[in-house]
């Protein structure tokens, strides 16, 4: 395109063809070079890289090299180069309204990967829910938030300009920030997600041979991209029953304890080219049930210890079905013995941990993206507000929900159908009304604004003609606004305005996404927490590649215009909870 050489300057003013200063310029450069295209070329491409002579530049656009030495032609190279210059200068000069914030030259943005390593480390730990849950609880008591029981009342205990949180099954959280002048009936600002991501999970009987091998009986967790797990070292993680006694009374209590033991004690390892026919070999399919098994070790090496085990658990037919050198390192882990362990809840996970990549560190790679990239940023946001002397001015809650299985449908007591939504914002409001007010609930939900943050399939520039022509979402491009008008995603015109508002009012760059008509939707929480609660919800998404790999690829931080994504996620969702309120709230009534 005419724009495309004088852009491509990552420190160029008009690196982002759709801002304002490059939609400006366009004319200009049309104007200087109407006539001799490849002319134009070689003067932009001076412009855009001020290493080149202008022979250099000649020869770059298809000048013979006879051409390229000819006079009368670098004569007219040159001074387009100078009319260009100027205008280039001139028009970024008449551009008042573009903000500086949104131009960080691509040295500067090495000073974000402290954050982007942060992700990593908060994603490397949070190897299924009931982790990703902790890691979170783990920051938030760091904080200074105050863990409530949902067994108890909230009246009495919630106070304006506190922070607090909750669990349920340990693999849901709510955490909220309360304004300093919030009064039961006003609005809660809200940020949605999820903590689970496909997976392999062990299945209620784990023991299982073959072929002289001791495997681990697994389910597929979600829709996965299972051909992908084949050949990763696998650890193992979760939720453990644990039989203690209790001190005090005498009596058998169970507690509940987190593992994770990033070892490479599992793999499934994919079948030998010379055993496969051609044809298997370029389908690759895969029977779920009997090639994803991963194998744990060999009989003959873990026998002995097996029926040594055994002997002792004659009593408990759980435990009988279970593989015992997987519990024995269990056991191992937690520092109890073998007999304590009472059930699990375990999964799967790739150890390797999560990095930055690309060739400047733009990228992060790591499994489970979707949907804890959400996580990341939702935490980081309501932390950082807690902090902030906004909450000093705000009259609302400003609140994150991340739920457990969005991906097998949200149904369940601690999904995004369960009643935790529509709980917290009755439960929190009324703890600030003196009787019963039920239409201070009404009101409360009236006010009240849900950003579902879910990730979002950016072009891949292998297979772009997968995504609708105009509206697939770029890497490092800015968030990205999904809408679907058979109501998969819960945006609607009212909700996507707001959300574009809170984006230019901070200063975010927004994208756009639609599925092609071919092509089925996807969904999230969305559609569901709108529609179980009446609060006006907008699905956003940020840009990853491979989603539902073992491994995929998220944005590190640097978008187009120089502005770190995964900065501006986190800052923007913690703008939001100030911007809402005030001008976008009147502007959109009804």
């Amino acid at each position: 395109t005419p724009l495309q050489a004088i852009t491509s300057s990552p420190s160029s003013p008009m690196s982002d063809t759709t801002s304002p200063v490059a939609k400006k310029a366009r004319k200009s450069i049309d104007v200087c070079a109407p006539n001799d295209e490849r002319v134009g070329r070689a003067a932009r491409m001076m412009l855009s890289n001020p290493t080149y002579s202008v022979p250099q530049a000649m020869l770059a656009q298809d000048f013979t090299e006879g051409e390229s030495k000819d006079r009368a032609l670098q004569q007219r190279v040159r001074r387009l180069h100078s009319k260009l210059e100027k205008s280039a200068t001139g028009v970024v000069a008449d551009v008042k309204d573009v903000k500086p914030a949104a131009v960080v030259p691509a040295k500067d943005f090495a000073a974000h990967i402290p954050l982007g390593l942060k992700a990593c480390d908060f994603l490397t730990n949070s190897t299924d829910p009931f982790l990703a849950v902790k890691t979170c609880t783990d920051a938030l008591d760091a904080a200074g938030f105050v863990k409530l029981s949902k067994r108890d009342p909230f009246a009495g205990v919630l106070k304006p300009g506190g922070s607090y949180y909750y669990t349920t099954n340990h693999s849901t959280l709510v955490a909220f920030n309360v304004g300093h002048k919030f009064k039961g009936g006003n609005g809660f600002k809200i940020i949605g997600g999820h903590t689970d991501s496909p997976h392999l999970k062990v299945k209620p009987i784990s023991k299982r041979s073959g072929s002289g091998c001791v495997q681990l009986g697994v389910e597929c967790y979600g829709g996965g991209l299972w051909h992908t797990w084949f050949d990763r070292d696998l650890g193992i993680s979760g939720r453990v029953l644990v039989r203690n006694t209790d001190p005090e009374t005498g009596k058998e209590k169970i507690d509940q304890r987190m593992v994770r033991i990033a070892k490479p004690i599992a793999r499934v390892s994919t079948l030998c080219i010379h055993l496969q026919t051609a044809e298997e070999r370029g389908s690759f399919k895969i029977n779920k049930e009997e090639h994803l098994s991963p194998i744990l070790g060999t009989q003959s090496l873990l026998e002995s210890g097996a029926k040594a085990q055994l002997n002792q658990f004659d009593d408990d037919d759980w435990r009988k079905a279970q593989e015992p050198a997987l519990l024995k390192l269990i056991a191992s882990e937690l520092g109890i013995e073998t007999k304590q362990i009472a059930n699990f809840e375990l999964g799967l996970f790739d150890i390797q941990p999560a990095s930055l990549g690309g060739i400047q560190s733009e990228f992060l790679n790591s499994a489970r993206l979707d949907n804890l990239a959400t996580c990341f940023v939702a935490l980081e946001s309501i932390v950082d507000y807690s902090k902030s002397e906004d909450l000093a001015d705000d009259d609302m809650i400003s609140l994150i929900a991340l739920f457990d299985h969005e991906e097998i449908g949200s149904q369940s007591t601690h999904g995004a159908g369960s009643p935790v939504m529509a709980e917290a914002v009755k439960r929190i409001t009324s703890a600030f009304c003196d009787v019963v007010n039920v239409e201070a609930h009404s009101s409360a939900v009236r006010r009240s604004f849900v950003m579902s943050v879910d990730q979002a399939h950016a072009v891949h520039p292998n297979y772009a003609s997968k995504h609708e022509k105009s509206h697939g979402p770029k890497m490092n491009a800015g968030v990205v606004l999904k809408t679907n008008q058979n109501q998969r995603y819960a945006t609607n015109g009212v909700t996507g305005f707001i959300a574009r508002e809170i984006g230019r009012k901070a200063n975010t760059p927004m994208q756009e996404f639609v599925v092609r008509s071919d092509c089925p939707c996807g969904t999230t929480i969305g559609p569901i927490i709108s529609s179980n609660t009446g609060i006006r919800t907008v699905d956003l998404g940020m840009p990853q590649l491979s989603m539902h790999s073992c491994r995929e690829v998220w944005e590190l931080p640097i978008c187009r215009m120089g502005c770190p994504s995964l900065v501006l996620s986190s800052r923007t969702l913690t703008k939001s909870m100030k911007a809402w309120r005030g001008e976008i709230q009147c502007e959109v009534v009804g």
